[in-house]
């Protein structure tokens, strides 16, 4: 599994030109997921995300997290995330899970992120043409990967 977490000001998800949800301060998510992503994946994300220190203290330091600031989140549905440019000039995505498989993993990811918060998360809508804003704040911007701790 593999996500992007952006520091934001604000972000949104629109939708057939309707907004579908927007939050304040906090973080945008994009979420791709592959076929041997599992519990154990998302256990480690959402760990990592509630308790991540990318948020400025008082002393202009990032030392806060996203709970600690009562920030907002946003998650999206990426496949593109896992996108392979190894041969040519288009890219394959032949890692990225089919939705049998990755829309049960990215409703756990949510509702396990939801939890851990104490809050709902936003989202948007799986497979939708969406269109996403975002005042990247920083700008702060973290690639995970659940299968390369780094």
């Amino acid at each position: 599994m593999r996500i992007i977490i952006q520091r934001v000001r604000n972000a949104s998800v629109t939708i057939d030109e309707q907004l579908y949800s927007s939050i304040g301060q906090g973080m945008m998510i994009l979420v791709g997921i592959e076929d041997a992503d599992n519990d154990e994946d998302i256990a480690f994300l959402v760990k990592k995300v509630v308790a991540m220190r990318i948020f400025d203290d008082e002393n202009g330091v990032m030392n806060r997290s996203v709970m600690d600031i009562g920030g907002e989140v946003l998650v999206v549905s990426q496949f593109t995330l896992h996108a392979s440019t190894k041969k040519g000039n288009r890219p394959s995505y032949i890692k990225a899970a089919k939705p049998d498989i990755s829309v049960p993993l990215y409703e756990r990811f949510c509702a396990e992120l939801s939890s851990g918060l104490g809050k709902p998360v936003k989202t948007g809508v799986f497979g939708a043409d969406m269109q996403c804003a975002l005042i990247n704040d920083g700008p702060v911007t973290i690639f995970m990967d659940s299968k390369n701790k780094e």
